[in-house]
């Protein structure tokens, strides 16, 4: 999980992730390290300050095709999405 130092997690942040997530969970996160990067890295690009802890609560929709994750955020207005976003990330349940 080394690789989510280069998106701006700590070591204590991937640690306790590690601690709290299922092996087999890991061991897929860590497979497919090159999507959950790029799947982070437009959350970043998009504006989502809380990246982090969309990654930390909803890592499984991380593991979505680029493409599928991408559609779901266009589908909405940029800016109202990432204030509703900013304000509860539970709405990434309803996209």
């Amino acid at each position: 999980m080394k690789y989510l130092e280069k998106l701006g997690f700590t070591f204590e942040e991937i640690e306790q992730f590690i601690e709290n997530t299922s092996s087999s969970m890991i061991k897929l996160l860590e497979e497919n390290k090159k999507l959950v990067t790029t799947n982070l890295n437009f959350l970043k690009e998009l504006g989502a300050k809380n990246y982090k802890d969309v990654f930390k609560k909803y890592y499984e929709l991380l593991l979505l095709d680029n493409s599928n994750f991408v559609e779901i955020f266009n589908k909405y207005d940029r800016e109202d999405l990432i204030e509703k976003l900013d304000k509860n990330i539970a709405i990434l349940e309803y996209l």
